[in-house]
């Protein structure tokens, strides 16, 4: 796992030298941007998409021999943090190494969805401070696979005196231009206090976390094979715990076990992961919530059965997915029930009917979705290599729900 090196005093001094390194075009920087350091250090990361090689966390490693690149010549990079951060620049730094260059972008508020600056190609992004806790550039054309060496972050008061290559297309705004329906709130706990976490934590038994916010297993990217934060034996529970930024791979379940309030602020690979080998065991999430999953919130690689109720999520990739390419497969099982999914998500269940999967979907409120972006089922050709094909979406024998147990809001 990268670890974020650390702080460099005068980060904007970096970034000319880098330009000279690896022929990205000169940017000046002021002298109070200099001194206030690159937010980015430290950070955590996500995207949309990465090829093979890259990683989202390569973009804020402070390396100029790293990089991320999306799996085509389109995605998105995000910065993230654990709590709102005030920002009023981005400097966005490509490799020498690539003939993809960055064409067309959009700097996005990923807390409210709302574009702060566009423009095309690399360099330094000027914008009124905003605070945030999720910071996303969106690259909308290059002239093939782009490669961002580096995407760094600057607090507010220090606007860099060169801009990107073209001017912004449009006017940053601090928030949406519509007022959306208020998402569920309430709900979520105030931490009680934190406790760093420098290696995985095995629950037997009950564990009542009395909401402490446990987090830093990991750097807070979304790299593949990272540790948890808990594993819970079979017939465990889990319960009023708080998983904050650099949550690796959240909670492994090896067998039966349940997790009762348990809520994650900014997911890293996935939330919780149900493993074990016994076809009559059930994972059961009662309660809770989770922030910030790129892709996945709930994955469930072994067999058996998998509820998911009283739930709330927003910013996510899928609620849900069956394995779709596990070397051992199983028929799987999944229930949801009573969820409230707030704007932006792609989809809420994925599995793999081929293999014998059933999900059932009952009682769903979705918030600021008019368009109703989000997927409520998708199935998919599971296999034991390669990737899995989507095959269809909606109601079936193998998605079971209707459209009146979906509410929009």
């Amino acid at each position: 796992m990268r670890r974020a090196p650390a702080r460099r005093p005068l980060a904007a001094l970096a970034t000319l030298a880098m330009a000279a390194t690896i022929g990205v075009t000169a940017i000046s920087m002021s002298a109070a941007q200099a001194a206030s350091g690159n937010l980015s250090l430290g950070a955590g990361a996500d995207g949309s998409s990465k090829a093979s090689g890259t990683s989202y966390g390569n973009v804020k490693d402070g390396s100029l021999s790293t990089y991320w690149s999306p799996s085509g010549s389109t995605g998105s990079i995000s910065i993230k943090w654990g709590s709102a951060t005030a920002v009023s620049s981005a400097s966005i730094v490509e490799t020498s190494g690539s003939s993809g260059r960055i064409g067309a972008w959009k700097l996005i508020n990923a807390d409210s969805g709302a574009v702060l600056k566009t423009g095309s190609g690399a360099g330094v992004i000027s914008f009124s401070s905003t605070s945030l806790k999720k910071l996303t550039f969106e690259i909308t054309s290059a002239s093939s696979t782009p490669q961002v060496a580096e995407f760094e972050t600057y607090a507010g008061g220090t606007t860099p005196t060169s801009s990107p290559t073209s001017s912004p297309t449009s006017t940053p705004t601090s928030s949406p231009t519509s007022s959306p329906t208020a998402p569920p709130s309430g709900s979520w706990p105030t931490a009680t206090g934190q406790k760093k976490v420098s290696s995985t934590i095995a629950v037997s038994g009950t564990l009542d976390g009395g909401n402490v916010r446990y987090y830093g297993i990991s750097s807070g990217d979304q790299d593949e094979s990272q540790p948890p934060i808990f594993q819970l034996s079979d017939g465990a529970t889990l319960k009023n715990v708080i998983i904050g930024t650099g949550a690796g791979d959240g909670v492994h379940c090896t067998g039966t076990c349940t997790l009762e309030n348990v809520w994650w602020e900014d997911v890293g690979e996935d939330a919780a992961t149900l493993k074990g080998s016994s076809s009559s065991q059930v994972m059961t999430v009662n309660g809770g919530g989770a922030k910030g999953a790129s892709d996945k919130v709930f994955q469930h690689n072994g067999p058996g059965r998998f509820v998911i109720k009283n739930f709330q999520v927003t910013d996510f990739g899928k609620l849900y997915r069956s394995c779709g390419n596990c070397s051992k497969q199983y028929a799987r099982t999944v229930v949801i029930d009573n969820i409230k999914v707030t704007a932006p998500g792609k989809s809420l269940v994925g599995i793999n009917s081929n293999l014998g999967d059933k999900a059932t979907i009952t009682n769903v409120t979705i918030y600021n979705d008019s368009s109703k972006k989000i997927v409520i089922c998708e199935e998919y050709k599971g296999v034991t290599s390669g990737e899995p094909s989507k095959i269809g979406s909606g109601p079936s024998s193998a998605c079971g729900y209707s459209t009146s147990s979906i509410t929009y809001k």
